[in-house]
């Protein structure tokens, strides 16, 4: 005998027994049914029958079509790679009174005494803009006429949990969509046979999948993991369904399963959950046919792979993870995350106590990223695609404890953005002198989401999803777009 259940009002409604061959016969759950069980979906999700990813057209003129997040997980610090302050070098090893945040969460306690610590790498002015960075990342300043650095941004959160969720769903501890998941439900995809948002290589912890998850959006618009932070790029894989399956085969199997959940959606109209799960599994399925081939490195040339530091030690791993961001750029993934962190304790660029451990993790991103920019260029897709540079917040300008290290800092910091509709060579926003925080032409991150939201041609304020009985957007009640970046 076989029981069935199927979701209504919240509570779960049980059929009466069915025989073997009324099963067989009516196949109310059907064998798709039974492979979707344990997937749920949002009972109120959008009806979209055909193709809940199918692209949408923007509310506004969008001057992205997409967006790659290079997410530097751990907190870059500002003072030592873009944001000059001369303060720094004249005033080293000084005893000053800062506000750390770490001690104001803590005890409430204001203006406790810090040694400034000056950048340990060299600053110049770089490109026709003459734009002034260190030599960090020496082959991205080679860029610096195609970024648009904020200087200005400030967040909440002084821990890298509830600092990386914000900076990814716009919420420091509550269960909330991610950004790139919004985009996937505002937007869908352009390639229906891939999903609108990949996640490549995401970490474990600080939030882990919660930073690429849908919440109560219907899963479909949730991000799709390739490989984890911690596997080379070789286990960056999705299983391959051409090698295991006849094509007529797989055919058949597709098309019986298609067969099943029509029939069934036919017995239960408007059941938005059951619907919701047939589109997702159904993604699944042309992804595994269609995935590998945008996967296949294989295809590039040497030139390209040259170019993003494919064979060096030192940048292999992160240039094919930024060779396979433009691959997916270019079939029509909406919104494109590559994260250089770990799944270990402390996150990549968390240096409290060794600053020279930044050297190391620079060496390793910078080649890539400046190959990026550089592939996205030539072949014209830097004009609509947003590259997004930054981390969860920044780090402080004096000293840990009088160690060599820089503890958090969410009061002040810097990412950048290329590309998509902004300011080309251009700097917005100050700190204050010894790059502690923001305190001219202030960008909170909540307006940094809203700005990127409508270089993609959307509203921040109309996007909007019912849950719980409210209204939730990506931004809560917060966010102005920031028109002094735009061009």
């Amino acid at each position: 005998m076989f029981r069935c259940g199927f979701k209504a009002n919240g509570m779960h409604a049980m059929n009466p027994p069915l025989s073997r061959r009324d099963w067989l016969t009516r196949a109310a759950c059907g064998f798709g049914g039974l492979a979707l069980a344990g997937l749920e979906a949002q009972a109120n999700a959008p009806s979209k029958a055909s193709n809940p990813l199918a692209a949408r057209l923007p509310l506004i003129a969008p001057k992205a079509k997409r967006v790659i997040f290079l997410f530097m997980q751990g907190g870059v610090s500002q003072i030592d790679s873009f944001d000059y302050k001369p303060s720094l070098f004249a005033q080293d090893g000084k005893q000053m009174p800062f506000d750390d945040a770490r001690v104001i969460a803590n005890t409430g306690a204001r203006g406790t005494n810090q040694r400034v610590m000056k950048p340990l790498w060299n600053f110049s002015q770089h490109g026709e803009s003459g734009r002034w960075a260190s030599d960090l990342f020496p082959a991205t300043n080679e860029h610096v006429d195609d970024l648009c650095f904020i200087h200005s941004l400030h967040t909440e959160g002084v821990a890298h949990g509830p600092a990386t969720l914000f900076l990814h769903c716009g919420a420091t501890n509550f269960v909330r969509p991610s950004m790139g998941a919004w985009t996937a439900y505002g937007l869908g995809t352009e390639n229906a046979d891939l999903p609108g948002f990949v996640s490549i290589a995401p970490s474990s912890g600080n939030g882990g999948p919660r930073n690429y998850g849908s919440a109560f959006l219907p899963p479909v618009y949730q991000g799709t993991p390739i490989g984890k932070a911690s596997d080379p790029p070789s286990k960056a894989t999705i299983r391959d369904l051409k090698g295991s399956l006849a094509s007529s085969d797989r055919e058949a199997l597709f098309g019986l399963l298609r067969d099943v959940n029509a029939e069934q959606l036919r017995r239960v109209p408007g059941d938005a959950e059951f619907e919701a799960v047939v589109n997702s599994y159904e993604l699944a399925g042309r992804m595994q046919l269609t995935a590998p081939d945008a996967l296949d490195l294989s295809q590039e040339t040497e030139e390209t792979k040259s170019l993003y530091g494919i064979g060096d030690p030192a940048t292999d791993t992160y240039g094919q993870r930024c060779l396979l961001a433009r691959r997916m750029c270019e079939a029509g993934v909406r919104f494109i995350q590559v994260t250089y962190g770990d799944d270990g304790a402390n996150p990549a660029w968390d240096q409290h106590s060794n600053m020279p451990k930044h050297g190391d993790h620079a060496k390793a991103v910078d080649r890539p990223i400046a190959g990026l920019l550089a592939d996205l260029k030539r072949r014209g897709l830097l004009e609509d695609t947003l590259v997004w540079w930054g981390s969860e917040f920044g780090r402080t300008p004096y000293s840990q404890g009088n160690g060599t290290g820089r503890d958090h800092n969410p009061g002040g910091f810097t990412v950048w953005l290329a590309g998509g509709g902004v300011k080309p060579g251009f700097a917005y926003g100050e700190t204050d002198e010894f790059g502690h925080a923001a305190i001219a032409s202030k960008v909170h991150m909540h307006d940094l989401h809203a700005t990127i939201l409508h270089l993609l041609g959307i509203d921040h304020e109309r996007l909007t999803y019912r849950y719980a009985g409210r209204n939730f957007r990506l931004t809560d009640v917060h966010g102005k777009v920031v028109k002094g970046i735009l061009v």
